[in-house]
């Protein structure tokens, strides 16, 4: 058996970062040749513990962001203006792409439209809750006012 350092995710031996033991023939004739893995030397492993500290650094700083901004964005709203037909019936409908573009224009908030969380594009005038994904497990909703 043989320690080896995974630089990528190898399906049913580990995910990248992983010191894992895995038979001589498969180090040396598969996952070194195709730099899925590094022989798990102390310098290798030093390495890889650093990138590690940082990689998580950096998550728990991004974490810190999105909640701060959730708790910026608690109780805001944008204002969406679109024409209107009979019964108060929208001419097409307000989606993710517009609620993105208005975040930005009213918010200064830059957030991909996979982030919103539309169930279906709004059709009626009114307000209606929006929630937007800001990071794994921190979301917050907004409300988007319809006006003519």
């Amino acid at each position: 058996m043989m320690k080896v350092i995974l630089n990528a995710d190898v399906k049913s031996i580990g995910k990248k970062g992983e010191i894992v033991n895995v038979s001589d023939g498969y180090a040396r004739n598969f996952l070194i040749p195709k730099k899925l893995a590094v022989f798990a030397t102390d310098g290798n492993i030093k390495e890889t513990t650093v990138q590690q500290e940082k990689i998580a650094e950096n998550k728990a700083k991004e974490l810190a962001e999105a909640i701060q901004l959730a708790e910026d964005l608690k109780g805001k709203s944008i204002t969406m203006t679109t024409t209107v037909g009979a019964n108060g019936r929208l001419f097409g409908a307000v989606t993710n792409k517009e609620i993105s573009n208005a975040l930005k224009e009213q918010l200064s908030l830059t957030l991909d439209k996979k982030k919103i969380d539309l169930k279906e594009p709004i059709k009626q005038l009114g307000s209606c809750p929006v929630k937007l994904k800001l990071y794994p497990n921190v979301a917050v909703e907004i409300t988007v006012v319809v006006t003519e």
